[in-house]
């Protein structure tokens, strides 16, 4: 078929395509050097909805590139965008409904086939990278004979090896032959498994992938201006020479190594990805974009993919409009904040509530030197983004000027928002709230950063329980976005509506909890690694129990989990738990016995491996019945389908939905198994378990 009836029979199907329109406009060059068909991306909307390339929108860039090709006064194409985007990628909404293997290898050719005419087309090519360029986005301008970017464009990436697929218009080939395999694979494949790290514009053009850096206020006139003088002569692009030899099979290796390590094999994108990557090495870009074409297809057909989107639309849908959150106009402003508590968990509240709300900040702990301590903890870790050029001076020093200390709670006495990360320890925190109703004003919020105790009873013997709310964030909190907002009984809808507002603007994906033990992430964490440490306590070596459960892909093995969450934080959440359901949730004798002899770990780390503590064996005693890894796994998979039943019979949040979004954003539960609940089903588990599917067939899975 021509590109022309690929194209055709492609938009045949796409019948809910936001089409993304190539304006072309002749622009007479600065410096005598002709005139430029300028196309311009836009799809009608604002910077809020990103251009895409779905079938009709790479039909309207082909023609417009045709155009140009067609006309002989025309000396050169450029590509830009609408204003802050150049093109966040395909258009994705489409693939759910591509049903064989032959309609997901057509959109790989159309892509191929429309881009690389802006090299083939014999005529030289710009692209004007002004904004957001994401995965296809960033693929047309690599297609571009050169590049320009702006200073403030602050998303390029190829996101697609995060979603389950890869680069698939030209970016594994033509990636690591403009700047090396090993920049090409920290692209494609690292930052893409490393929570989809993107790069900035001047990092961008660092790396190699534009040519030239210009700042934003005139970026499309100086961009001409700098594409006249190279069309003149005035200008010579120098690009550096590309290693082909033992660097670029030692770059692939180390990203196999890197995958090995975030996916364990369990997801096929980053291996396809480094495998077309390792044979871009010749720099044969036909037989390139054909590998690409057919690992493509694979990968759109695969549940790999169905389970990423699944994912994806949860965090960027669902998320921004959570479930059960109550009329936004009924928060209150918020113009001063008080944190109880100066330790480091109240430090990493600190310096987020400032920087995100750029209000005053002002912590208590029970001595000055805890709150010296706090303070300066705060004001340090301002000085490090300063150093890092993440802010300015000026902004390090208002910042600075907002954080404040105290040993009176009486500071509070004007705050509007006041949490508390104190020690868990219920009767503390009643005491607590109980002091700050004395000095805040009625309508304060009164806020816990409980991850496991009852808000409910927190607030009960206060005047106003009404304007008290769990506000659970999750460790580490600068990177972790997930925060559980916790409805307790009397909960109001102004306190509630406040809590959704505050977390908004501190850039936090917010889910709307019950009042119930551990709420969701930590219950459910519980119970997983209660399961594999009665696995242990029964005989199975803790080396085997990590490496059964590291299969599934998770971000790390569950004793290196325990590791992080902290011994005694995760036995006191267990013995929380065991009270609230004895039946489901056990107390590992051993994690009691390492607690007590003040270890923090199951596992030493000589040479930066891990191996299980000495100290550690002599302490623990085992039964003789181990598990394999299949029993093992079996056996965690069983008790989480059983508790997320119960948790949604219980009401804990409003749907399955719920549960997966806040294990993929509190516990790094991988994007590329889509969610718990999807993988349960997909597994059979959930109807073994439960007899039914938590989600309807053909969601976050192929019908």
């Amino acid at each position: 078929m021509t590109l022309q009836e690929l194209i055709d029979s492609a938009s045949a199907l796409s019948t809910d395509e936001v089409v993304t329109l190539a304006h072309s406009r002749d622009v007479v060059l600065p410096n005598k050097a002709g005139t430029m068909a300028l196309i311009t991306l836009d799809n009608g909307h604002d910077h809020t909805k990103p251009n895409t390339f779905g079938p009709k929108g790479l039909a309207s860039l082909n023609a417009a590139i045709d155009d140009a090709l067609a006309r002989d006064e025309v000396v050169a194409i450029g590509v830009t965008g609408k204003p802050f985007i150049l093109a966040a990628g395909a258009d994705l909404t489409g693939v759910p409904k591509l049903t064989d293997r032959e309609q997901a290898l057509t959109l790989g050719r159309i892509g191929h086939g429309v881009m690389r005419k802006l090299v083939d087309g014999g005529k030289p090519s710009f692209a004007f990278v002004n904004g957001v360029a994401l995965g296809g986005g960033l693929e047309v301008a690599l297609h571009a004979t050169y590049r320009t970017v702006s200073v403030a464009a602050g998303m390029l990436s190829t996101p697609e090896v995060f979603l389950g697929l890869i680069p698939g218009w030209g970016g594994n080939v033509l990636l690591p032959n403009l700047i090396g395999a090993e920049n090409a694979v920290k692209v494609v494949v690292e930052n893409a498994l490393n929570q989809n790290k993107m790069l900035s514009g001047p990092e961008a053009v660092k790396l190699g992938i534009g040519d030239v850096l210009l700042e934003s206020a005139d970026f499309l006139e100086q961009s001409l201006l700098w594409a006249s003088k190279v069309l003149t002569g005035r200008i010579t692009v120098e690009r550096a020479e590309i290693d082909r030899g033992d660097a670029w099979d030692a770059a692939v290796a180390r990203g196999k190594a890197f995958a090995d390590v975030k996916v364990s094999g369990a997801a096929p994108a980053p291996y396809r990805a480094l495998e077309l990557i390792a044979a871009a090495k010749d720099n044969d870009r036909e037989r390139g974009f054909t590998a690409e074409d057919e690992a493509l297809a694979d990968l759109i057909m695969s549940e790999e993919l169905r389970s990423g989107l699944y994912a994806f639309d949860l965090v960027n849908k669902r998320a921004k409009r959570p479930a059960g959150a109550p009329d936004k106009s009924l928060a209150r402003p918020v113009t001063k904040v008080g944190v109880v508590g100066a330790g480091l968990m109240a430090g990493q509240l600190a310096l987020l509530f400032v920087r995100r709300l750029e209000v005053p900040v002002v912590l208590t702990d029970l001595d000055q030197e805890r709150v010296d301590r706090g303070v300066g903890y705060v004001h340090g870790e301002i000085d490090r983004l300063l150093g890092k050029g993440r802010i300015r001076p000026d902004k390090a020093n208002q910042l600075k000027a907002l954080v404040t200390g105290s040993v009176d709670r009486h500071v509070f006495a004007d705050a509007d928002f006041v949490i508390e990360a104190v020690f868990e320890e219920l009767q503390l925190k009643k005491t607590i709230f109980a002091d700050l109703e004395e000095i805040v004003r009625p309508d304060a919020v009164l806020a816990t950063n409980t991850s496991s105790l009852p808000v409910t009873e927190m607030a009960a013997d206060l005047r106003h329980p009404e304007r008290v709310v769990g506000f659970h964030f999750f460790n580490p909190v600068a990177v972790l976005p997930l925060v559980e907002i916790v409805r307790a009984d009397q909960t109001d809808d102004a306190t509630l509506a406040t809590a959704f507002a505050v977390g908004k603007t501190l850039k936090k994906s917010c889910v709307l909890v019950k009042d119930a033990p551990a709420f969701v992430v930590n219950r459910l964490l519980t119970r997983f690694l209660g399961e594999v440490s009665a696995a242990v306590d029964e005989g199975t070596p803790i080396p085997e129990a990590d490496k059964a459960l590291t299969a599934l892909g998770l971000p790390m093995p569950p004793f290196v989990l325990l590791q992080l969450v902290g011994l005694p934080v995760a036995l006191h959440v267990a013995e929380t738990m065991n009270r609230a359901y004895p039946d489901r949730f056990a107390v590992s004798a051993n994690l009691a016995k390492v607690v007590a002899a003040g270890k923090s770990s199951f596992y030493v780390w000589p040479e930066g491996k891990p191996v299980v503590d000495p100290e550690v064996e002599s302490l623990v005693s085992v039964a003789d019945t181990p598990s394999t890894a299949d029993e093992l796994r079996t056996r965690v998979l069983t008790a989480l389908a059983e508790e997320i039943r119960i948790m949604l019979d219980e009401s804990v949040v409003a749907q399955a939905q719920d549960i997966d979004l806040c294990l993929l954003l509190g516990a790094g539960w991988p994007f590329h198994l889509g969610g718990i609940t999807p993988y349960l089903d997909r597994t059979g588990i959930s109807e073994k378990v439960n007899g039914a599917r938590f989600l309807p067939k053909g969601v976050a899975s192929p019908a």
